[in-house]
């Protein structure tokens, strides 16, 4: 099954930033002429999988004369006859040096190779001081390949920065904000200005100035509007990057809606879970909206998942059952073989609720969700002090340990002094004392730490409705139902600046960390502001051509499944006057959030 997305039904042209994609790295390899071997940073090589597929690239360097070989980069020598190799690689001098070894290596043998290295998205100093030092620039040709948006489904964008949310918060290392802004600015130029902006929070300020620069320096102007014969983005809301930040207690609760580790679009699983008889082997099962069922279960709760699986398998079983026991028309023969194409995505779906279920049945499983609703709840300290106590002297899995500790100590905006020592000293006794390394950058990130005042969690989760009561996850009436009861924090942002603005919430705004602003870009000061247009009526809020205007939510350092689950709930709610495309730095959850901080010394 095709792993590429299917981006037909996307409320803007996403197939044209994708087709630009493709043709920029398909001219990279025509410019190297002749066979060639394309090694390929292996993270990288995720994000090309959703931009163009491995069978297609390599048919189109069929002939001899262009045949192409692909090899992931390591730090093992390249094994190829080919004369010319180039590296697609993001600018990290960790890959860098394996591109010297490899070179090194060549040399050593006495190989005569041409090399070619293309940086993704941009060439840095800090990469090409690399070749400097190993006294190789002068035999590599260096390039870029502008990468900087990736379309992950028709209402998702991914930036593909992994680290953005460390390298901002522990490294003091900004790059990533860059990255973002020139991302969003090159979708204005594909679809018009963005006129108004809101956003929370220090690195999304950051990048509203960033992207303001760049107007600046670089106008997007009404002739390549009309060029385009689109239609503007009405609005992007920057999402808040600090300790109440998306990433944080979105990714920390375990989410129900229908959950895996979904990776660029697909998930690796063993293949006997999904029924093949091949002992000990990966299987790749692609998920995005190209799977129709996929599409229809998504957004829903693991629970009512499993209902409408077996409402599907039950049916298909009865028609089957009528077709044996009735005389039936031909038409009726072609009614059923067509029922039967769904077949194989009725029965993948099932193995993975299967699958799933052996997680979700767990006393484990269910005792962490309720202490995670303890805990946001913020009512009774000393349960959940006990709780994740009991779970470090078990030496339950450090993630799971730390999912519930960061939580605990945003929720109280950090832990008394006390606390916080004794669990940094049981951690370290239990994990071993190599990760103290990480507990730094968690403290450091202000994930983890001593509690410097009074926290105003309650205050904030009464103020914004964050925990609601009696959330009926089968007809959901609102986006609490994506964690059972709490309402993400991010979304219900994007919630009130959608339908009241910012305004009457103001004060608990001030309230979180980080700065917030509201603007106009220059240029569109007579265009409409989010606040007039909040609340109307979907045929105001409609640009020239008839369609919905949009809404760009952008997420600083990560969204998780359950907020998207949540923003297109939002979506299809009656009255809503928007489209929502949503566009972050990566796709996280709770563990790909921690292993991020996670440095071992030694």
């Amino acid at each position: 099954m095709a792993q590429i997305p299917n981006l037909d039904n996307a409320p803007i042209n996403l197939t044209s930033i994708r087709e630009q994609s493709q043709k920029e790295l398909l001219n990279i390899l025509k410019n190297v002429r002749g066979k060639k071997c394309l090694v390929i940073d292996p993270k990288l090589g995720d994000s090309l999988s959703l931009i163009i597929q491995t069978s297609i690239l390599k048919a189109l360097f069929l002939p001899l004369e262009h045949g192409i070989e692909l090899r992931h980069l390591s730090g093992d020598p390249i094994q190829t006859d080919c004369s010319k190799v180039v590296y697609l690689v993001h600018a990290q001098p960790k890959l860098m040096r394996f591109i010297c070894s490899n070179i090194h290596n060549d040399l050593s043998k006495g190989l005569q190779r041409e090399y070619h290295v293309y940086f993704v998205p941009r060439r840095t100093v800090v990469c090409e001081k690399v070749l400097e030092e190993e006294k190789l620039h002068h035999m590599v040709t260096i390039g870029e390949y502008p990468l900087y948006i990736v379309p992950m489904d028709e209402d998702v964008l991914s930036f593909e920065l992994d680290l953005s949310y460390k390298e901002c918060q522990v490294d003091g290392d900004t790059g990533s904000l860059w990255h973002i802004a020139k991302a969003i600015h090159k979708l204005e130029f594909s679809f018009g200005v963005i006129p108004n902006v809101r956003a929370k929070g220090k690195a999304s300020v950051g990048v509203a100035d960033i992207l303001n620069r760049m107007q600046a320096e670089e106008p997007v102007n009404s002739s390549d509007i009309e060029r385009y014969n689109l239609f503007s983005i009405s609005s992007p809301l920057c999402r808040t990057d600090s300790l109440f930040g998306d990433v944080i207690l979105g990714a920390l609760c375990h989410e129900l809606v229908f959950f895996l580790h979904i990776n660029n679009g697909s998930v690796e699983l063993d293949a006997s879970i999904m029924g093949l008889q091949q002992e000990g082997k990966k299987t790749k099962v692609p998920l995005n909206s190209s799977d129709k069922l996929f599409k229809e279960i998504r957004d829903l709760n693991f629970e009512v998942v499993v209902q409408i699986l077996r409402q599907k398998a039950t049916s298909m079983k009865q028609d089957y059952t009528e077709m044996t026991t009735t005389t039936q028309t031909v038409s009726d023969l072609k009614d059923f073989v067509k029922k039967l194409n769904s077949l194989p995505e009725i029965t993948r779906h099932i193995n993975l609720a299967q699958h799933l279920s052996t997680f979700t049945s767990k006393p484990s499983f269910l005792g962490q969700l309720d202490i995670e609703h303890t805990i946001v709840e913020a009512q009774s300290y000393d349960i959940c002090f006990d709780y994740i106590e009991e779970q470090i002297h078990k030496q339950e899995p450090l993630t799971t340990v730390l999912r519930l500790l960061i939580l605990f100590s945003i929720t109280n905006a950090g832990l008394p002094k006390k606390h916080f020592d004794y669990f940094r000293r049981e951690l370290l006794h239990s994990y071993g004392f190599e990760h103290i390394a990480m507990l730094n950058n968690l403290e450091k990130a202000g994930l983890f730490k001593k509690q410097e005042s009074k926290s105003n969690w309650l205050t904030i989760k009464r103020a914004l409705q964050l925990v609601v009561e009696d959330t009926d996850t089968a007809n959901p009436n609102d986006i609490a139902y994506v964690f059972s009861g709490y309402a993400p924090l991010s979304i219900r942002l994007v919630q009130h600046a959608i339908r009241s603005g910012w305004r009457p919430v103001e004060e608990i705004l001030k309230l979180l960390p980080g700065p917030h602003l509201e603007m106009k870009r220059g240029g569109f000061s007579n265009s409409p502001s989010f606040d007039t247009l909040s609340g109307v009526s979907s045929s105001v809020a409609k640009v020239p051509d008839g369609r919905r205007a949009l809404v760009l939510v952008v997420f600083v350092g990560g969204v998780t499944f359950a907020e998207i689950s949540a923003l297109r709930f939002l979506s299809t709610q009656e009255g809503m006057a928007y489209d929502l495309i949503i566009a972050t730095t990566k796709i996280v959850n709770g563990q790909t959030l921690i292993e991020t901080f996670m440095e071992k010394l030694g």
